[in-house]
């Protein structure tokens, strides 16, 4: 049996109703009990919530699992790099999150797999996260629904913000510029200066997320009014 299956079988066995001794683990997957020592030090170090010593059994405290999944090469590629994007969000909760998956990935992956994914170089996004210190303003805004005073250059408007995006190297900000009644985009590494306002705002039709894509999709595919 592959480790990453072994670890999945041994999770799946750990939510059942316990405690599980390792001796009794060990025999139905047909390995040694020291392999199984080995095995919940790795599920703890990614983050799964095993409970219990030797000699008294183990069991996990709480169902956080997600069912078996299988991923592509190129699936699992797209899900690293997005990591990395959120690594060097400028946000410490967003990058412990994302420490935390990879490190429960490579928990589960074989060698020849995690060789293959770490070889994604870093280099192209190591200079975004110096950027992106409104980058947690804005998101919390985009939550709270929360209008914002931004200075980018010698422009100052007030923005409704509604959403942030990742392009590789570049952050970007979409929302309803009130000042200039209609939508703006620009890159979030440009703002000079944001300072988030009392002020909230409602959903209203023109204005909307959904509203800033049609307007988009219909300029890119050179449609529409000027």
């Amino acid at each position: 049996m592959k480790r990453s299956d072994r670890l999945l079988s041994i999770i799946t066995l750990l939510r059942q109703t316990g405690p599980h001794l390792a001796e009794d683990i060990a025999a139905e997957l047909g390995v040694t009990v020291r392999t199984i020592y080995r095995d919940m030090d790795t599920l703890r170090q990614s983050g799964v919530p095993v409970v219990g010593e030797r000699g008294t059994g183990y069991s996990i405290t709480a169902p956080v699992t997600l069912p078996p999944i299988n991923l592509t090469m190129t699936e699992l590629e797209a899900l690293h790099i997005g990591l990395m994007a959120v690594a060097q969000s400028g946000e410490d909760d967003l990058q412990d999150a994302a420490q935390s998956l990879a490190d429960k990935l490579d928990a589960i992956l074989s060698e020849d797999v995690q060789t293959s994914v770490q070889g994604l170089a870093l280099r192209p996004y190591a200079e975004t996260g110096r950027a992106l210190r409104h980058l947690p303003a804005l998101r919390q805004s985009i939550r709270a629904r929360q209008k914002v005073d931004i200075t980018l250059g010698d422009r100052q408007f007030t923005l409704r913000p509604l959403s942030v995006d990742y392009w590789g190297r570049v952050w970007t900000c979409a929302g309803w510029n009130e000042t200039d009644r209609g939508f703006a985009e620009f890159r979030v590494d440009q703002i000079d200066a944001l300072r988030k306002l009392p002020s909230l705002f409602v959903q209203e039709a023109g204005k909307t997320l959904d509203d800033f894509k049609r307007q988009r999709e219909t300029r890119n595919t050179g449609h529409g009014g000027s």
